[in-house]
C-alpha cells in the first residue's frame, strides 16, 4: 500500500511537471524561438499536449473568457498540489 501511495505521488509530480513543460514549449514556439517543423520539436509539444489538453479543455470550460490569457494551466497546477496535499494530509496517516 505504500508503494502505490508513492507511485501516485510520484505520477502527480510527473503530470505536473509535464505541464509546466507544455507551457514553456508553448511560449517558446508562439515566440518564434522554437520551429514546429523541426520532428523534435513537433514530437516534444504535440506529446505535451495530449497529456495535458483533455484537462485542460475541462478547466476552459468553466473558465471566463480572459482574451489571449490563458490560466488554466496554473489551475491545473493548484488542483494537482490540492490532491497531492489532501494524499499527504488524509490518505497517509491511514498507510503509515
Amino acid at each position: 500500500m505504500i508503494a502505490i501511495f508513492y507511485l501516485c505521488m510520484q505520477i502527480l509530480k510527473l503530470y505536473s511537471y509535464v505541464v509546466i513543460a507544455n507551457v514553456i514549449i508553448s511560449w517558446l514556439v508562439a515566440f518564434n524561438v522554437l520551429n514546429t517543423s523541426n520532428r523534435f520539436v513537433y514530437l516534444i509539444l504535440d506529446f505535451t499536449y495530449r497529456l495535458t489538453e483533455p484537462f485542460l479543455n475541462k478547466i476552459r470550460a468553466f473558465l471566463p473568457n480572459l482574451g489571449a490569457i490563458d490560466i488554466s494551466p496554473v489551475i491545473l497546477l493548484l488542483l494537482i498540489w490540492f490532491i497531492e496535499m489532501c494524499m499527504k494530509i488524509y490518505v497517509a496517516p491511514l498507510i503509515f
